[in-house]
Protein backbone atom coordinates (compact mmCIF):
# COMPACT_ATOMS: atom_id res chain seq x y z
CA UNK A 1 0.00 0.00 0.00
CA UNK A 2 2.37 2.88 0.81
CA UNK A 3 4.55 2.24 -2.51
CA UNK A 4 1.32 2.10 -4.19
CA UNK A 5 0.75 5.71 -2.60
CA UNK A 6 4.24 6.85 -3.19
CA UNK A 7 4.33 5.24 -7.11
CA UNK A 8 0.81 7.50 -7.65
CA UNK A 9 2.45 10.75 -6.00
CA UNK A 10 5.48 10.40 -8.53
CA UNK A 11 3.24 9.90 -11.12
CA UNK A 12 1.23 13.01 -9.99
CA UNK A 13 3.73 15.02 -10.09
CA UNK A 14 5.18 13.64 -13.44
CA UNK A 15 2.23 14.78 -15.05
CA UNK A 16 1.84 18.04 -13.41
CA UNK A 17 5.29 19.30 -12.38
CA UNK A 18 5.53 21.37 -9.69
CA UNK A 19 1.66 20.56 -8.46
CA UNK A 20 2.54 19.36 -4.82
CA UNK A 21 5.14 22.61 -4.31
CA UNK A 22 2.24 24.87 -5.48
CA UNK A 23 -0.48 23.29 -2.78
CA UNK A 24 2.34 23.66 -0.28
CA UNK A 25 3.39 27.34 -0.90
CA UNK A 26 0.10 29.20 -2.26
CA UNK A 27 -2.45 30.49 0.25
CA UNK A 28 -5.65 31.42 -0.85
CA UNK A 29 -6.98 34.71 1.03
CA UNK A 30 -10.52 36.80 0.54
CA UNK A 31 -10.42 40.50 0.46
CA UNK A 32 -13.36 41.79 2.06
CA UNK A 33 -13.87 45.64 1.61
CA UNK A 34 -17.06 47.11 4.23
CA UNK A 35 -19.39 49.00 4.54
CA UNK A 36 -19.89 46.92 1.34
CA UNK A 37 -23.61 47.68 1.27
CA UNK A 38 -24.37 51.41 1.33
CA UNK A 39 -22.97 52.48 4.70
CA UNK A 40 -24.40 49.55 7.05
CA UNK A 41 -21.70 48.86 9.45
CA UNK A 42 -24.11 45.91 11.05
CA UNK A 43 -22.41 43.82 8.22
CA UNK A 44 -18.55 44.05 9.17
CA UNK A 45 -18.19 47.18 10.17
CA UNK A 46 -14.92 49.32 8.74
CA UNK A 47 -12.11 47.90 6.85
CA UNK A 48 -10.59 45.46 4.64
CA UNK A 49 -11.24 42.13 5.98
CA UNK A 50 -9.31 39.04 5.28
CA UNK A 51 -10.66 35.37 5.03
CA UNK A 52 -8.68 32.16 4.60
CA UNK A 53 -10.16 30.32 1.67
CA UNK A 54 -7.87 27.41 2.59
CA UNK A 55 -9.33 27.11 5.64
CA UNK A 56 -13.28 27.20 5.59
CA UNK A 57 -13.61 31.16 5.03
CA UNK A 58 -11.92 31.84 8.38
CA UNK A 59 -11.86 35.10 9.40
CA UNK A 60 -7.69 36.20 9.45
CA UNK A 61 -7.15 39.60 9.94
CA UNK A 62 -9.19 43.40 9.72
CA UNK A 63 -7.14 45.99 7.95
CA UNK A 64 -7.77 49.84 8.42
CA UNK A 65 -8.86 51.89 6.28
CA UNK A 66 -9.48 55.66 5.55
CA UNK A 67 -12.57 56.42 3.58
CA UNK A 68 -14.63 58.77 6.45
CA UNK A 69 -16.76 61.45 5.76
CA UNK A 70 -16.70 64.65 7.41
CA UNK A 71 -18.58 63.64 10.84
CA UNK A 72 -16.07 61.00 11.07
CA UNK A 73 -18.38 58.22 9.90
CA UNK A 74 -17.42 55.62 7.47
CA UNK A 75 -18.61 56.50 3.73
CA UNK A 76 -19.82 53.43 1.35
CA UNK A 77 -17.09 51.50 -0.59
CA UNK A 78 -18.39 51.68 -4.22
CA UNK A 79 -15.62 49.20 -5.66
CA UNK A 80 -12.68 47.34 -5.48
CA UNK A 81 -9.18 46.13 -7.68
CA UNK A 82 -5.92 44.79 -7.32
CA UNK A 83 -2.71 43.86 -8.69
CA UNK A 84 -0.68 40.94 -8.04
CA UNK A 85 2.48 42.58 -10.29
CA UNK A 86 2.51 45.75 -8.38
CA UNK A 87 1.00 44.42 -5.15
CA UNK A 88 -1.53 47.00 -4.54
CA UNK A 89 -5.22 46.79 -3.49
CA UNK A 90 -7.56 49.33 -3.97
CA UNK A 91 -10.77 50.54 -2.82
CA UNK A 92 -13.30 53.51 -3.73
CA UNK A 93 -15.66 54.95 -1.65
CA UNK A 94 -18.33 57.67 -2.38
CA UNK A 95 -15.43 60.47 -2.60
CA UNK A 96 -11.96 58.96 -2.51
CA UNK A 97 -10.07 56.10 -3.69
CA UNK A 98 -7.55 54.13 -1.49
CA UNK A 99 -4.45 52.32 -2.34
CA UNK A 100 -3.11 49.74 -0.03
CA UNK A 101 0.27 47.55 0.29
CA UNK A 102 -1.23 43.90 -0.13
CA UNK A 103 2.50 42.78 1.12
CA UNK A 104 2.42 45.35 4.51
CA UNK A 105 -1.02 46.16 5.17
CA UNK A 106 -0.28 50.02 4.79
CA UNK A 107 -2.59 52.42 3.54
CA UNK A 108 -0.39 53.99 0.63
CA UNK A 109 -2.36 56.77 -0.51
CA UNK A 110 -5.96 57.94 -0.40
CA UNK A 111 -7.08 60.83 -2.77
CA UNK A 112 -10.21 62.83 -3.52
CA UNK A 113 -11.72 63.29 -7.30
CA UNK A 114 -13.30 65.40 -8.91
CA UNK A 115 -17.31 64.14 -8.56
CA UNK A 116 -16.68 61.30 -6.37
CA UNK A 117 -15.52 57.70 -7.33
CA UNK A 118 -17.65 54.78 -8.11
CA UNK A 119 -16.85 51.17 -9.06
CA UNK A 120 -13.65 50.49 -10.94
CA UNK A 121 -10.99 48.81 -12.82
CA UNK A 122 -7.56 48.29 -13.26
CA UNK A 123 -5.33 47.57 -15.81
CA UNK A 124 -3.74 43.77 -16.25
CA UNK A 125 -0.30 45.42 -15.73
CA UNK A 126 -1.37 47.53 -12.63
CA UNK A 127 -0.30 50.72 -14.04
CA UNK A 128 -3.38 52.46 -14.73
CA UNK A 129 -7.03 52.40 -13.16
CA UNK A 130 -10.56 53.54 -14.92
CA UNK A 131 -12.21 55.74 -12.10
CA UNK A 132 -15.75 56.01 -12.91
CA UNK A 133 -17.06 59.81 -10.95
CA UNK A 134 -19.92 59.11 -8.75
CA UNK A 135 -23.26 58.72 -11.20
CA UNK A 136 -21.51 61.62 -13.16
CA UNK A 137 -20.42 62.40 -17.11
CA UNK A 138 -16.79 61.26 -16.74
CA UNK A 139 -14.05 58.47 -15.96
CA UNK A 140 -10.78 59.29 -14.50
CA UNK A 141 -7.71 57.30 -15.90
CA UNK A 142 -5.59 57.22 -12.91
CA UNK A 143 -2.03 56.46 -12.75
CA UNK A 144 -1.84 53.40 -10.53
CA UNK A 145 1.15 53.68 -8.55
CA UNK A 146 0.70 58.06 -7.54
CA UNK A 147 -3.30 58.27 -7.70
CA UNK A 148 -2.74 60.94 -10.23
CA UNK A 149 -5.37 61.52 -13.26
CA UNK A 150 -3.29 61.12 -16.24
CA UNK A 151 -6.31 61.44 -18.95
CA UNK A 152 -10.49 61.26 -18.76
CA UNK A 153 -13.25 59.96 -21.13
CA UNK A 154 -16.73 61.48 -21.15
CA UNK A 155 -19.19 59.18 -21.94
CA UNK A 156 -21.75 61.72 -20.19
CA UNK A 157 -23.71 58.26 -19.60
CA UNK A 158 -23.76 58.56 -15.67
CA UNK A 159 -20.69 56.66 -14.84
CA UNK A 160 -21.25 53.85 -12.71
CA UNK A 161 -19.51 50.21 -13.64
CA UNK A 162 -16.40 49.45 -15.31
CA UNK A 163 -14.40 46.10 -16.72
CA UNK A 164 -11.47 46.04 -18.80
CA UNK A 165 -10.49 43.01 -20.67
CA UNK A 166 -8.33 40.51 -19.41
CA UNK A 167 -5.83 41.41 -22.18
CA UNK A 168 -6.09 45.39 -20.70
CA UNK A 169 -7.16 46.28 -24.93
CA UNK A 170 -10.51 47.94 -23.77
CA UNK A 171 -12.25 49.39 -21.17
CA UNK A 172 -16.29 48.51 -20.79
CA UNK A 173 -17.45 51.66 -19.20
CA UNK A 174 -21.34 51.29 -17.88
CA UNK A 175 -23.40 53.92 -16.92
CA UNK A 176 -26.79 53.71 -14.89
CA UNK A 177 -28.26 56.90 -17.00
CA UNK A 178 -27.86 55.10 -20.64
CA UNK A 179 -28.39 51.84 -22.37
CA UNK A 180 -25.61 52.07 -23.93
CA UNK A 181 -22.22 50.16 -23.59
CA UNK A 182 -19.35 52.58 -24.03
CA UNK A 183 -15.78 51.14 -25.08
CA UNK A 184 -13.02 53.08 -24.50
CA UNK A 185 -9.22 52.33 -26.15
CA UNK A 186 -6.87 52.04 -23.69
CA UNK A 187 -3.62 52.83 -25.15
CA UNK A 188 -5.37 55.91 -26.34
CA UNK A 189 -7.62 56.78 -23.76
CA UNK A 190 -10.24 57.84 -26.08
CA UNK A 191 -13.83 56.36 -26.71
CA UNK A 192 -13.57 53.93 -29.77
CA UNK A 193 -17.12 52.78 -30.16
CA UNK A 194 -20.80 51.71 -28.44
CA UNK A 195 -22.42 48.67 -27.99
CA UNK A 196 -26.23 48.32 -27.79
CA UNK A 197 -28.68 50.25 -27.05
CA UNK A 198 -30.05 47.68 -24.52
CA UNK A 199 -33.72 47.77 -23.66
CA UNK A 200 -33.03 49.98 -20.86
CA UNK A 201 -30.25 51.62 -18.57
CA UNK A 202 -27.00 49.18 -17.65
CA UNK A 203 -26.46 48.40 -14.23
CA UNK A 204 -24.02 45.47 -13.52
CA UNK A 205 -21.91 43.34 -16.18
CA UNK A 206 -19.94 41.05 -17.47
CA UNK A 207 -17.49 39.82 -19.98
CA UNK A 208 -16.30 36.59 -21.41
CA UNK A 209 -12.80 36.22 -21.65
CA UNK A 210 -12.18 36.48 -25.32
CA UNK A 211 -14.55 39.90 -25.30
CA UNK A 212 -16.79 38.87 -27.42
CA UNK A 213 -19.92 39.10 -25.56
CA UNK A 214 -21.24 40.85 -22.61
CA UNK A 215 -23.55 40.10 -20.11
CA UNK A 216 -25.74 43.05 -18.56
CA UNK A 217 -28.30 43.67 -16.03
CA UNK A 218 -30.76 46.42 -17.19
CA UNK A 219 -33.53 48.49 -15.14
CA UNK A 220 -36.71 47.25 -14.56
CA UNK A 221 -35.44 43.25 -16.09
CA UNK A 222 -35.28 40.45 -13.49
CA UNK A 223 -32.55 38.41 -15.66
CA UNK A 224 -30.25 40.31 -18.33
CA UNK A 225 -29.30 40.75 -22.29
CA UNK A 226 -26.51 39.19 -23.82
CA UNK A 227 -24.45 42.05 -26.33
CA UNK A 228 -21.89 41.21 -29.08
CA UNK A 229 -18.66 43.03 -28.85
CA UNK A 230 -18.14 42.03 -32.21
CA UNK A 231 -20.73 43.38 -34.33
CA UNK A 232 -21.86 46.12 -31.10
CA UNK A 233 -25.22 44.88 -31.31
CA UNK A 234 -27.78 43.27 -28.47
CA UNK A 235 -28.34 40.00 -28.92
CA UNK A 236 -30.87 38.28 -26.69
CA UNK A 237 -33.34 38.98 -23.84
CA UNK A 238 -33.02 36.45 -20.96
CA UNK A 239 -35.89 36.42 -18.26
CA UNK A 240 -35.65 34.81 -15.11
CA UNK A 241 -38.81 32.06 -15.29
CA UNK A 242 -40.92 30.71 -12.48
CA UNK A 243 -40.42 33.90 -10.13
CA UNK A 244 -42.12 37.42 -9.88
CA UNK A 245 -40.25 40.77 -9.48
CA UNK A 246 -41.26 42.72 -6.37
CA UNK A 247 -40.12 45.53 -4.23
CA UNK A 248 -36.37 45.73 -3.51
CA UNK A 249 -34.33 47.32 -0.58
CA UNK A 250 -31.54 48.83 -2.77
CA UNK A 251 -30.87 49.30 -6.37
CA UNK A 252 -34.28 50.15 -7.56
CA UNK A 253 -34.04 47.02 -10.15
CA UNK A 254 -34.84 43.05 -9.81
CA UNK A 255 -31.40 41.88 -10.57
CA UNK A 256 -28.21 44.04 -9.68
CA UNK A 257 -25.46 41.38 -9.76
CA UNK A 258 -24.31 38.71 -12.80
CA UNK A 259 -21.46 37.04 -13.64
CA UNK A 260 -19.72 34.10 -15.68
CA UNK A 261 -18.33 31.13 -13.88
CA UNK A 262 -14.44 31.41 -14.89
CA UNK A 263 -14.94 28.44 -17.31
CA UNK A 264 -17.95 30.25 -18.73
CA UNK A 265 -20.18 27.21 -18.92
CA UNK A 266 -22.82 29.53 -16.74
CA UNK A 267 -24.67 32.60 -15.88
CA UNK A 268 -25.19 33.24 -12.61
CA UNK A 269 -27.38 36.24 -11.77
CA UNK A 270 -28.96 37.51 -8.69
CA UNK A 271 -32.92 38.07 -7.59
CA UNK A 272 -33.29 40.77 -4.86
CA UNK A 273 -36.41 40.30 -4.19
CA UNK A 274 -37.21 36.62 -4.26
CA UNK A 275 -33.46 36.22 -2.17
CA UNK A 276 -32.06 33.87 -4.59
CA UNK A 277 -29.31 33.51 -6.89
CA UNK A 278 -30.49 32.37 -10.54
CA UNK A 279 -27.82 29.83 -12.80
CA UNK A 280 -27.92 29.71 -16.43
CA UNK A 281 -26.44 27.10 -18.90
CA UNK A 282 -24.40 28.95 -20.97
CA UNK A 283 -22.96 26.77 -23.38
CA UNK A 284 -26.04 27.22 -25.65
CA UNK A 285 -28.25 30.00 -26.98
CA UNK A 286 -29.44 31.95 -26.02
CA UNK A 287 -28.35 31.07 -22.04
CA UNK A 288 -31.29 28.40 -20.71
CA UNK A 289 -32.40 28.69 -16.64
CA UNK A 290 -31.13 25.22 -14.92
CA UNK A 291 -31.29 26.26 -11.03
CA UNK A 292 -31.70 28.48 -8.65
CA UNK A 293 -30.17 29.19 -4.85
CA UNK A 294 -32.26 30.96 -1.91
CA UNK A 295 -30.18 33.18 0.07
CA UNK A 296 -30.48 34.62 3.44
CA UNK A 297 -30.64 38.70 2.31
CA UNK A 298 -31.70 39.90 -0.89
CA UNK A 299 -28.17 39.82 -3.33
CA UNK A 300 -26.52 42.41 -4.99
CA UNK A 301 -23.54 40.93 -6.22
CA UNK A 302 -22.14 38.16 -7.11
CA UNK A 303 -18.43 37.10 -8.20
CA UNK A 304 -16.23 33.90 -8.41
CA UNK A 305 -12.84 32.76 -6.98
CA UNK A 306 -10.49 32.30 -9.71
CA UNK A 307 -10.27 28.77 -10.05
CA UNK A 308 -14.81 28.44 -10.33
CA UNK A 309 -14.90 26.67 -7.38
CA UNK A 310 -16.60 29.10 -5.30
CA UNK A 311 -19.40 31.56 -6.07
CA UNK A 312 -19.69 35.04 -3.39
CA UNK A 313 -22.86 37.00 -3.62
CA UNK A 314 -23.22 40.03 -1.48
CA UNK A 315 -25.07 38.25 1.32
CA UNK A 316 -21.82 36.81 2.39
CA UNK A 317 -22.53 33.24 1.70
CA UNK A 318 -19.85 30.99 0.09
CA UNK A 319 -21.29 28.98 -2.40
CA UNK A 320 -19.88 25.65 -4.00
CA UNK A 321 -20.59 25.83 -7.76
CA UNK A 322 -20.12 21.78 -8.06
CA UNK A 323 -22.77 21.08 -5.56
CA UNK A 324 -24.70 24.40 -5.73
CA UNK A 325 -24.63 24.35 -1.70
CA UNK A 326 -24.18 27.10 0.51
CA UNK A 327 -20.86 25.70 2.54
CA UNK A 328 -19.70 29.02 4.67
CA UNK A 329 -21.45 32.35 5.92
CA UNK A 330 -17.68 35.06 6.32
CA UNK A 331 -18.53 35.86 9.89
CA UNK A 332 -15.95 38.64 11.24
CA UNK A 333 -13.75 39.16 14.62
CA UNK A 334 -17.11 39.42 16.56
CA UNK A 335 -18.36 36.72 14.98
CA UNK A 336 -20.76 38.86 12.73
CA UNK A 337 -22.31 37.92 9.30
CA UNK A 338 -20.66 40.08 6.88
CA UNK A 339 -22.48 40.82 3.83
CA UNK A 340 -20.31 43.38 1.06
CA UNK A 341 -20.58 43.76 -2.22
CA UNK A 342 -17.27 44.46 -2.64
CA UNK A 343 -14.70 41.46 -2.94
CA UNK A 344 -12.07 39.62 -4.67
CA UNK A 345 -9.42 37.04 -4.34
CA UNK A 346 -6.06 37.50 -3.89
CA UNK A 347 -3.56 34.79 -3.98
CA UNK A 348 0.10 34.40 -2.37
CA UNK A 349 2.97 32.29 -3.57
CA UNK A 350 6.10 32.31 -1.23
CA UNK A 351 4.42 35.12 0.90
CA UNK A 352 4.02 37.72 -2.46
CA UNK A 353 1.03 38.75 -4.15
CA UNK A 354 0.73 36.23 -7.67
CA UNK A 355 -2.53 36.34 -8.90
CA UNK A 356 -5.45 38.75 -8.39
CA UNK A 357 -9.05 38.08 -9.07
CA UNK A 358 -11.54 40.56 -10.02
CA UNK A 359 -14.88 42.39 -8.00
CA UNK A 360 -16.95 41.02 -11.57
CA UNK A 361 -17.41 37.70 -12.22
CA UNK A 362 -14.89 37.63 -15.07
CA UNK A 363 -15.01 34.86 -17.64
CA UNK A 364 -11.66 33.37 -18.26
CA UNK A 365 -11.82 31.25 -21.25
CA UNK A 366 -9.54 32.54 -23.88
Amino acid sequence: MFRTTILSICLLCWANPGAGQEVADERNMLYVATPGVRNYLEYGGHGLLVFDMDDDHRFVRRIPLGGLAANGRPLNVKGICGNASTGRIYVSTLQTLMCVDLRTDALLWEKAYEGGCDRMSISPDGTFIYQPSLEGPRWHIIDGESGAVIARVVPDSGAHNTVIGLDGRFAYLAGLKSPVLSVADTRTHQLARSVGPFSASIRPLTINGRQTRCYVCVNDLLGFEVGDLETNQPLFRVEVEGFKKGKVKRHGCPSHGIGLTPDEDEVWVVDAHNRHLHIFDNTVEPPRQVAGIALRDEPGWITFSLDGRWAYPSTGQVIDTATRKIVAQLTDEHGAAVQSEKMLQVVFRAGQPSRVGDQFGLGRRL
